[in-house]
């Protein structure tokens, strides 16, 4: 019998990986809840070359050609719109990040070459990690635009603490049109402006205020990854040749995702300092500071643009 080179072994070993759904949601469950949510691709996704993003590096590069250093330092060390730069400004940039990402130039479908990328493209498929690999860079970057501060991966660069991913979790609410998303967000805005303990953040988002949502777009994304998987998506994975993933990236709806995210923090305590807060924003980090769980109408929270959703 001949013997297969290292690439046929691989492929060979995929292939039986994904022959059944079971298989694939069993290797893709990261919480060890023994279900395929939103929380184990994000996990998954941020341990993938490329994905992470650092604020620092990221606003320094967006903003050295049009500004002194001392106006791109103010704007790292607080906010670019405190730091003087325009909403104009602030929006092409945006626009040019959510046109690269979506035209796949980021270099991730080449880093699954690197050490350990093919190990992680054993395990995660093709279309998969594209998408919400991209989102996730496109989050984090738009974030960093509108004043958010940086998304805490751990020192390894490879973990997230509940309350980042809970974090992540309401920007992909924002993105695929969770009713009360957009508030929610304005809401952290406004706590994260007037300087609310990160305390109370990270308990507002694990236990409080906005837990509710956050179960709720929980609730949504698994039952749609879990259909995609009972679909035989899977078998429609694409082969991968030389550390590049082909195609796969749904940019009808990725596109009008980020457009919605960018929409959300455009307008909030962070991004303009001459925002006024509306009567929900001041709920929710009254909501916040008191340790209340915000109401919310799970019915309403759950009418999500079906056509916003990849289609995997």
């Amino acid at each position: 019998m001949a013997k297969m080179n290292p690439k046929e072994l691989l492929d060979k070993s995929v292939d039986a990986m994904l022959s059944t759904p079971n298989a694939v949601v069993n290797a893709l469950d990261q919480n060890g809840d023994g279900e395929l949510g939103i929380e184990d691709i994000i996990i998954l996704a941020v341990k993938t070359p490329g994905v992470h993003i650092s604020r620092a590096a990221f606003l320094q590069k967006e903003l050295f050609k049009n500004h002194p250093q001392d106006v791109i330092d103010k704007a790292i060390a607080t906010t670019p719109a405190q730091a003087g730069i325009s909403p104009k400004e602030i929006a092409k940039i945006a626009d040019n990040v959510i046109a690269l990402e979506r035209n796949c130039v980021s270099g991730i479908s080449v880093a699954l070459g690197a050490p350990g990328g093919w190990a992680m493209a054993a395990t995660i498929p093709a279309d998969i990690v594209q998408y919400y690999g991209y989102t996730l860079r496109a989050t984090q970057k738009l974030l960093y635009l509108y004043g958010f501060p940086e998304i805490d991966v751990g020192e390894d660069g490879l973990q997230l603490d509940s309350e980042t991913i809970n974090a992540i979790i309401m920007c992909l609410g924002v993105m695929n049109g969770v009713a009360g998303a957009n508030n929610a967000i304005k809401g952290m805005a406004k706590a994260l402006a007037i300087g609310v303990e990160k305390k109370l953040l990270n308990m507002a988002l694990t236990k409080g205020a906005f837990y509710p949502l956050v179960k709720s777009i929980l609730k949504w994304f698994g039952i749609k990854l879990t259909r995609s998987v009972f679909a035989g998506f899977f078998k429609k994975a694409i082969p991968i040749v030389g550390g590049v993933i082909g195609g796969g990236l749904t940019f009808l709806a990725f596109k009008p995702c980020c457009y919605r995210l960018k929409d959300a923090l455009q307008d909030t305590m962070l991004s303009n300092p001459h925002h006024v807060s509306t009567p929900e924003e001041d709920h929710i980090v009254e909501s916040i500071c008191s340790g209340e769980i915000i109401d919310v109408d799970i019915e309403e929270e759950n009418a999500i643009h079906d056509e916003s959703f990849p289609a995997l």
